[in-house]
């Protein structure tokens, strides 16, 4: 009943996908699917978020790998990791073994961590996520803009992108605070050498602000909600190179 659901990632400059993020999805016989914010945290509390998440890698890897093979254009996968999993001293290794074992590049991968992640154990936190970009392995923050993380930490942070939280970008158009907050988060990611990426893009208009401030890629519903393996296939089909 778990399945994979792929959300476009797309250059603003560009108009190019270039990466996609890699969502659990819960669809059981008997209902219309559970979302993520209701079992994720269950998974959390009774310790199966370790097996979920060996499941949900393995099986983006394998169809990364599968996507090469079949000559679509390179692409950058992103999957969720929880605090527990940072917090697992075997968590880089499990990460390395199933890159090995699926074939797909380090180098293709961004593993997505909350804010609040980053501030659970910040000392073991950063050992981790230094060695998985010694591998070449991506780390963006996700949900930027709600945790309490400072400018101290996170410049301490190997970091590769900020993801602008959907909160802050769904009332764009109307609320002058929000727009002031996405203004400072994509220059102070820029001022730290961050790619900067808006979440929950749901209108041109809000493109179009984002694209003058000079946010990096977007993520939502413009660009496409979350498609089943084969039909973001055909999503890659269609766009241009």
């Amino acid at each position: 009943e778990l399945q994979l659901r792929f959300q476009p990632q797309i250059d603003i400059a560009s108009g190019r996908l270039i990466s996609a993020e890699s969502l659990a999805n819960w669809d059981p016989k008997d209902s219309n699917g559970i979302t993520s914010s209701r079992f994720i945290p269950l998974a959390e509390e009774t310790g199966l978020i370790f097996s979920l998440g060996r499941r949900v890698l393995r099986e983006t890897c394998r169809i990364g790998r599968r996507w090469i093979d079949a000559g679509y254009p390179p692409l950058l996968l992103a999957v969720n990791a929880s605090t527990k999993q940072l917090q697992d001293p075997d968590f880089v290794n499990e990460v390395f073994g199933i890159v090995k074992e699926s074939g797909f590049p380090a180098t293709s991968l961004e593993i997505e961590i909350t804010e609040s992640s980053l501030m659970s154990s910040p000392e073991h936190v950063v050992s981790q996520l230094e060695k998985l970009r010694a591998h070449g392995i991506r780390i963006a923050v996700d949900d930027f803009g709600t945790g309490y993380s400072s400018l101290a930490y996170l410049k301490r942070f190997p970091l590769d992108v900020l993801k602008i939280d959907r909160s802050f970008v769904e009332h764009l158009s109307e609320r002058n605070n929000d727009r002031e907050i996405v203004t400072a988060i994509i220059q102070m990611g820029h001022t730290l050498g961050f790619r900067v990426l808006a979440e929950g893009v749901e209108t041109a208009g809000q493109l179009a602000f984002l694209k003058e401030k000079g946010c990096d890629i977007y993520q939502g519903y413009l660009g496409s909600r979350p498609l089943p393996a084969e039909e973001f296939e055909a999503f890659m089909r269609d766009r241009p190179e």
